[in-house]
């Protein structure tokens, strides 16, 4: 339906917009046609009395009359030039259209004008009640019953524009009607280009902003990388809307726009080479906005700081480190350091190596290898197909069994619960077989006759 009044109102303006022009362009024929015959007829007429001048025998007094008779035609042409230089917009052809309806003459200002002047401006209030009343009501009434929310914003946002426009076109319709001196009616024309021009870009601009709106909830409701970037996106967006319809309202009143430009150019490249940091940085963001490594929240490490995400902002991000103190880090170095994020893992992984004294028999590691691989197994919080247990090594003051479990839940304090819970649980098991668990211990065995010695000296009654 969007796009059914989208094509509609463009052939409405195509249809309004043609005869426009096509009027506009017969006119300016029309005056060029004249111009050219009143140049040629002054341009007649001095010859004619450079001949009777001639006959006369006055042929200087008739060259000084043809060059001031030459000049004449071209103030006439210049002055046929300048009044035709204004050419009448779509608003100004509509309203001599129903000025022409109605039988009222196009030049001069009668009553029936002002009548008329103060019809439109009656009219567009009323087309505003009826926008801002009735069509716009109806609208959020069936936005209501719509399964998406973004229309619930759009309409909102679109209602003070239209209206303004409505009320914009009514008073610059009603000036129109007036006839008034060629200053004020350029006065008015530029009036009108800048206030048609603002309502425009108002509303083009509450449409965008309503979708961006719509666009950052949806990020925030699915947890969107990207809904933290929102707000800056929204800024850097509305800065060029602003700068592109400053400049279009500008070229559509007469300025060179395009010699400003060209000055921009040369100054911005100035500024960009004293800036480069600073741009560095925006490419940055946006890097970090493409890749999403990371939002606010998450507890990350960016090259060998770890700490929990704060802010990410255009030029820097900040970092809460584990002692608790800010550390702001460029994005130009967010973007080239290597980036681990503590918060997105797919589960946990818990790796241990658990040393029984040497003096363990076979048949006692058997059974308690058996014992914890059952306790693991069969624990709530634990994948038992990730599951291994073995007795692996023969250390130097140890025999070493090696665990490996995996816990599907990737939360962290959840994950250190159940970590407690089974170390505990392991400790309970290597004691009810009477196990111990070794700690780094050496013994020296001294022997010969030396040994014997001193051992015999250290035995009482020796």
């Amino acid at each position: 339906m969007k796009r059914v009044l989208v094509l509609l109102l463009g052939v409405v303006l195509f249809l309004g917009l043609a005869p426009a022009r096509a009027w506009a362009q017969d006119q300016a024929d029309e005056d060029v046609s004249a111009a050219t015959a009143s140049t040629g007829s002054t341009s007649a007429s001095p010859a004619a009395s450079t001949i009777t001048s001639s006959a006369t025998g006055t042929s200087s007094d008739a060259h000084e009359h043809a060059l001031a008779t030459q000049a004449a035609a071209a103030a006439v042409a210049q002055r046929l030039a300048q009044e035709h230089a204004r050419q009448p917009d779509l608003l100004e052809h509509l309203v001599d259209l129903i000025l022409q309806v109605f039988h009222m003459p196009t030049a001069g200002n009668t009553p029936a004008h002002y009548a008329v002047s103060l019809l439109f401006l009656i009219t567009a209030l009323l087309a505003r009640r009826i926008v801002t009343g009735i069509i716009f009501v109806q609208l959020k009434k069936l936005a209501e019953r719509t399964e998406t929310t973004l229309d619930d914003k759009l309409f909102p946002a679109l209602e003070a524009p239209t209206a303004a426009f409505v009320t914009v076109t009514g008073i610059f319709a009603a000036l129109k009607v007036l006839k008034l001196p060629p200053d004020a009616d350029l006065l008015i024309d530029s009036g009108a280009t800048v206030a048609f021009a603002l309502a425009i870009f108002w509303w083009l601009w509450r449409g965008l902003d309503a979708v961006l709106d719509h666009a950052h909830e949806i990020a925030r409701h699915k947890d969107l990388g990207i809904a933290g970037f929102m707000p800056w996106i929204k800024k850097t967006l509305f800065t060029a809307f602003v700068v592109i319809g400053l400049l279009l309202t500008l070229k559509s009143l007469g300025f060179h726009v395009e010699t400003w430009l060209a000055g921009l150019g040369i100054g911005g490249l100035a500024f960009a080479l004293a800036a480069q940091d600073t741009l560095a940085n925006v490419f940055g963001a946006i890097v970090v906005a493409a890749d999403q490594p990371f939002k606010v929240g998450e507890a990350v490490k960016i090259g060998g700081n770890i700490g929990i995400i704060e802010d990410i902002g255009l030029r820097s991000t900040r970092i809460r480190l584990l002692d608790k103190s800010l550390m702001v880090i460029p994005n130009k170095t967010v973007a080239s350091e290597t980036i681990t994020n503590f918060s997105r893992f797919t589960r946990r992984r818990t790796e241990q190596v658990i040393g029984l004294t040497y003096d363990t028999t076979p048949d006692q590691m058997t059974a308690v290898v058996d014992d914890l691989r059952k306790l693991l197994t069969t624990h709530a919080e634990v994948d038992a197909a990730s599951v291994m247990v073995y007795f692996r090594d023969f250390n130097s003051s140890s025999l070493d069994i090696w665990v490996v479990y995996e816990m599907p839940n990737a939360d962290f304090l959840r994950g250190m619960q159940t970590r407690q819970q089974l170390n505990l649980a392991i400790m309970r098991v290597i004691a009810d077989r009477g196990l111990s668990m070794a700690f780094p211990t050496q013994t020296i065995q001294l022997d010969g006759p030396i040994a014997r010695q001193l051992a015999g000296r250290s035995t009482p009654g020796s």
